[in-house]
C-alpha cells in the first residue's frame, strides 16, 4: 500500500522554489525561507507568482512528485506531470472506454450515484446527531428525493441524462446544506452554490476544498498509470482534468463538504479570515489559508474503514484507493467500479 506523505504548502506568493542538494529551496529574494527533503514529498501546492526552477519542476516530473500551481485565491493554474508510470495498454484501454459513449455511461453512473448516495449520508448523519438542531422532516423529504435520486442515475441510459439527475439533486442538497451550519450561522450564510468567482464564505471554502480535492485526485489517478485528462462524464478539454473531476463526484460530500461543516461549526475558520469584495466575490486570506490547508493535512491522517476492500486506511489515501480500482475496472478485473459508499 503506498504510504501517505507530507504535501508541501508554500504561501508566500512572492517566494522562489529551487533545487538544491535533493531540497526545495524556499527563497524570498535572496533570504532562504526554507529547506525541504524532495523524499518526504509526496505533493506541493505553490500558491504565488514567482514559480520554480526548470531544474526542481524536473526534478518532480521525474520522481512523480505532484506540484500544483495555483492563484493567491486558490484558483488552479497548472500542475507538472512527469512520465506516466503506467502500461500503454491500460491507457489505450481507457482511450477506448472514453470513446464508448454506453460503457462510459456505466463509469459515469457509478460515480454520480456515489456522489448522491454521499450527500443523502451526509444529511441523514446529520438527521440522526443532531435531532434538536435541524428540521428533521424537511430532511427526511429530502432524504428521500436523493434516495429515489440514487436509483434513477443507475438507471440512466445516457450522460446527458445522468447530469439532469444530477443537477435536480444538487439543487435539493444545497437547499438544506445551510442547516448543516450550526454555529456562526450569522456570519456563514448560504443560499446557494456559486463557483466561479465564489460568492460568500461558504462558497469560498467549499471552492477551496473541491481545488485540492480535484488535485489529490489527479495526483492519485497520474500515480497508478492513468492519464489524469480523459474522462468518462466531464468532457475532454484542453487543461481540465477530466477523469480526477469524474473521480472526485463521490467524495465531494463526505471529503470536501463534510470538512468545511466541520471549520465552521468547529470555529477554526472565522469571519476575519476572508477577503471579501463589495460584489461579493470572497476568498480565503492568508491566515485563513494557512488554518484551512492545516486542518486539511490533519484530516487526512484520520484513519477510516473502506466499504469495499473493509480494510483500515487513513482518508488521505482513499483518492489513491479508488484509483487503483478504478484501473482494474478498466482492465476488466471488476464487472463494475466500487464507488465509495460512506455510511
Amino acid at each position: 500500500m503506498r504510504r501517505l506523505l507530507n504535501t508541501l504548502f508554500i504561501l508566500t506568493e512572492d517566494a522562489y522554489l529551487a533545487l538544491e542538494n535533493e531540497n526545495i529551496v524556499v527563497k524570498k529574494e535572496e533570504t532562504v525561507l526554507g529547506r525541504v527533503p524532495l523524499l518526504t514529498l509526496e505533493n506541493i501546492l505553490y500558491f504565488g507568482y514567482k514559480g520554480a526552477s526548470p531544474f526542481l519542476m524536473g526534478e518532480c516530473a521525474k520522481r512523480g512528485i505532484g506540484l500544483c500551481f495555483l492563484s493567491t485565491h486558490g484558483r488552479f493554474l497548472a500542475r507538472v506531470c512527469g512520465e506516466n508510470p503506467g502500461n500503454v495498454l491500460l491507457r489505450k484501454k481507457q482511450y477506448k472506454l472514453s470513446e464508448d459513449k454506453e460503457k462510459s455511461c456505466g463509469f459515469a453512473r457509478n460515480f454520480i450515484a456515489g456522489k448522491i448516495y454521499n450527500a443523502r449520508s451526509v444529511l441523514e448523519r446529520a438527521r440522526r446527531d443532531h435531532p434538536l438542531n435541524i428540521d428533521g422532516e424537511k430532511f427526511r423529504l429530502i432524504s428521500n428525493d436523493l434516495k429515489y435520486a440514487v436509483k434513477s442515475a443507475r438507471k440512466a441510459g445516457n450522460v446527458d441524462e445522468l447530469r439532469g439527475i444530477e443537477g435536480n439533486a444538487a439543487s435539493s442538497y444545497f437547499a438544506v446544506f445551510e442547516d448543516l451550519i450550526l454555529q456562526n450561522k450569522k456570519d456563514f450564510t448560504f443560499k446557494g452554490r456559486s463557483k466561479r468567482p465564489p460568492i460568500g464564505r461558504v462558497n469560498a471554502l467549499l471552492s477551496f476544498a473541491y481545488t485540492l480535492l480535484a488535485h489529490d485526485c489527479a495526483s492519485a489517478l497520474e500515480s497508478v498509470g492513468l492519464d489524469a485528462y480523459v474522462g468518462f462524464m466531464h468532457t475532454d478539454r484542453p487543461g481540465r482534468t477530466s477523469l480526477a473531476l469524474d473521480l472526485m463526484e463521490e467524495l465531494r460530500a463526505i471529503y470536501a463538504d463534510r470538512f468545511v461543516i466541520t471549520l465552521i461549526n468547529n470555529r477554526v475558520i472565522k469571519p476575519d479570515d476572508f477577503d471579501e469584495k463589495e460584489n461579493g466575490v470572497t476568498f480565503l486570506s492568508d491566515s485563513g489559508r494557512r488554518r484551512f490547508l492545516q486542518e486539511w493535512q490533519e484530516r487526512k491522517r484520520e484513519a477510516i474503514v473502506h466499504p469495499f476492500l473493509e480494510e483500515k486506511i487513513v482518508w488521505g489515501l482513499v483518492p489513491y484507493v479508488q484509483s487503483l480500482l478504478l484501473v482494474r475496472t478498466i482492465r476488466g478485473d471488476l464487472d463494475e467500479y466500487p464507488t465509495f459508499l460512506w455510511k
